[in-house]
């Protein structure tokens, strides 16, 4: 599917674009541009990467739809990775979270028409279902606007992935506590009841992949995932770290932040099949041509919704999780 084929990924130095560029060189495109906007993250993502000439760094923003235009010549797929992505400064800030997560993915939509690319795949979030924060808004509003670009008089298919918290990436939990643990022997929690999804990075990018391969254009891929508690998983972390005078705060919840996330809300439960044992799929309300045809041989998902606060993992199952990932 990749092989000499030109790809772009937007937002690719943060840890979704250095993995799935690593994993796209293994199957020999002829280009990989990686569009955004930090110069020192394009220049150490390029040192790692021991200046393969395969990647082309462009510095640039989604924001300004020229210069996507011109990132996005003879391109075949683009992986839209680019966003403001931390609940807080989205709250704070949601002009900017505007711009750049729904205006910025519109910019995308466009360029990709324009220049005949084959297929962009979306990549969202567990906190554009039933969104409460402007990050999971603005979030659902992209997915809207990717499904609805397969309406328009274009060959060019546009589809969606909906992932949870990846495991290790940058911000990510983990080193927040970890570094916790080290400089202050205590961690701050913000609610003893929060729950969350978690998936590995490795997985977070067969899910790409599954959505690049099979999709039709139009639908909203989900990865069955497991969940934990945050107290659990600061514990196991406690623990692994053979201190014994480690202390818990309660912060309080952040403003937007849910106790639990649902990666499919009750509304779109009703348009969901069951894909494999791996996967779930939201067919979208709005009518695209072919679509309901295609998914017609699977069944209904039979879901009210898909609760983080469900079939919770044990400390051990944490525990392996961790170790899996070299993260104790």
């Amino acid at each position: 599917m990749f092989n000499n084929q030109i790809i772009l990924v937007t937002g690719g130095t943060g840890s979704w674009g250095y993995e799935l560029v690593k994993q796209l060189l293994t199957y020999e495109p002829k280009e990989i541009r990686i569009f955004s906007r930090n110069e020192s993250n394009q220049f150490t993502m390029k040192q790692e990467f021991d200046n393969n000439p395969k990647l082309q760094f462009i510095i640039g923003d989604i924001k300004e739809k020229d210069a996507l235009i011109e990132a996005s010549q003879d391109v075949n797929y683009i992986f839209h990775l680019a966003a403001l992505k931390h609940v807080p400064v989205c709250e704070y800030q949601p002009h900017e979270a505007l711009k750049t997560n729904v205006i910025g993915t519109q910019n995308v939509i466009d360029a990709a028409i324009s220049c005949n690319v084959k297929r962009v795949v979306y990549i969202s979030t567990d906190k554009a279902s039933n969104p409460s924060n402007f990050y999971g808004l603005s979030k659902a509003m992209g997915e809207r606007l990717i499904i609805h670009a397969n309406t328009l008089n274009t060959k060019t298919r546009f589809v969606c992935i909906r992932g949870g918290n990846v495991l290790g990436t940058n911000g990510s939990v983990i080193h927040v506590f970890k570094k916790q643990i080290q400089e202050k022997g205590k961690i701050g929690i913000t609610d003893l009841e929060m729950t969350r999804f978690f998936l590995t990075i490795e997985e977070a990018i067969k899910l790409v992949f599954k959505a690049t391969s099979e999709s039709l254009g139009g639908e909203i891929f989900v990865m069955k995932m497991p969940a934990c508690k945050i107290i659990d998983l600061a514990q196991v972390l406690i623990e692994a770290s053979n201190r014994k005078d480690v202390g818990v705060e309660i912060l309080g919840i952040r403003p937007g932040e849910k106790i639990h996330e649902l990666l499919l809300s009750e509304y779109e439960s009703l348009t969901t099949i069951a894909y494999d044992d791996e996967y779930f799929v939201i067919l979208p309300q709005i009518y695209i041509e072919g679509l309901k045809k295609h998914y017609s041989k699977f069944k209904p998902a039979n879901l009210i919704n898909y609760n983080s606060n469900k079939d919770l993992m044990s400390k051990e199952e944490i525990r392996e999780v961790l170790k899996k990932g070299r993260f104790i």
